[in-house]
Order: structure tokens, then sequence, then C-alpha cells
């Protein structure tokens, strides 16, 4: 039987949570499938391994070439500064997309691990209705585990999921760099 997992919080490590199960599935030649929400950089290790872990691995993203937020914006994290945009019609378009993809990717494929990177912060961004991941996870086959990742997360996928892990920050260092193989 199938659970659902969710990693959420201010911390960092959810989506590195989320690919630890991933690669311990392929490990064991079960199937595995990455639904990105609102993420679009290929240069990120979970991307780039994708053809070295085929056929057990598979990583789709659905966002656009920018950093969202509530508010325009200019930030810095890791040493780099980038712009932040707010939320776009084409961010709720691609969200839509990318959750009728994991029905169809359930529907279809009956994945061991179906992973649906940042779905917390789409639903709770409204990009996405709670209600229809709720449905989603309805539908899912009994041999499909789903682990849910995002910063935030609406409380009614907190009191679905059967196991819920509040990543938060504690303390990081004001001046550290992005390193790659770690962050990304």
């Amino acid at each position: 039987m199938g659970y659902v997992y969710l990693y959420y919080g201010t911390g960092g490590g959810k989506t590195a949570n989320a690919l630890g199960l991933a690669l311990r599935s392929v490990g064991h030649g079960k199937s595995v499938v990455i639904i990105q929400f609102l993420k679009w950089k290929k240069d990120i290790g979970e991307y780039l391994v994708k053809d070295k872990l085929a056929p057990y691995y598979e990583i789709y993203q659905f966002g656009r070439e920018a950093w969202l937020g509530e508010e325009e914006k200019t930030e810095e994290f890791g040493g780099e500064k980038f712009t932040v945009e707010c939320v776009k019609s084409q961010d709720k378009e691609l969200a839509k997309k990318a959750l009728d993809f994991a029905g169809k990717i359930l529907r279809e494929k009956k994945p061991h691990l179906l992973v649906l990177d940042e779905v917390g912060l789409a639903a709770q961004w409204k990009l996405v209705e709670v209600k229809d991941v709720l449905k989603l996870l309805e539908n899912m086959p009994v041999e499909t585990t789903v682990v849910m990742t995002g910063r935030l997360a609406p409380k009614e996928l907190v009191e679905r999921a059967d196991f819920v892990n509040e990543v938060k920050l504690v303390k990081m260092p004001e001046d550290f760099k992005l390193t790659e193989g770690i962050q990304y």
C-alpha cells in the first residue's frame, strides 16, 4: 500500500528528502516519476541525472523561467542576486498542466513513487485547487507512494498526508555560496 508523504517548511532539504526516496526506489529497480511545479532549471542535479537513471527515473518540469513571489523585488540567496516576479496567469496554467499530467501518470504508469515537488506551494498560492490535489490523491493506485513538497502547504494537505515533516530553518551562514551538487 502506498502512503502520502509531505515535506514542507522554510528550511532547505524538502526536495532533497524526496530525491533520497527516489534514489532508494531506483536502487531497488522501482519506477519513479518526479513532477516539478514552478521549476524550470535544467542545470540541477536531479534533472541532469535523468538519462543515467533511465528507465526507472523520469522528471518533468512545469515552470517558467522566473523566481516567483507575492511581490516584485530583488533577493539575494547563496551569493546570487535574482529578481522575484509576481505570479502570473501562465504560472496557473503550467501548474494545472502539471497536476493533470500527474493524474495521467498515475493512471497509465502507476509508478512505485510519484514526487509532486512544490505542489504545496502551488496549492497555497492557489495555482492549483487544493480539492484537485486531494482528488488526485484519492485516485492514486495502491502500489504508488506519493511525496509532496513545498515551502508552504495548505492545512488540508497536512491533514491528508500519512507522514508530515516540517523542515524548519534554524540557522544558515549569512554569506554562504550555492554549491553545485548540494543546493542544486
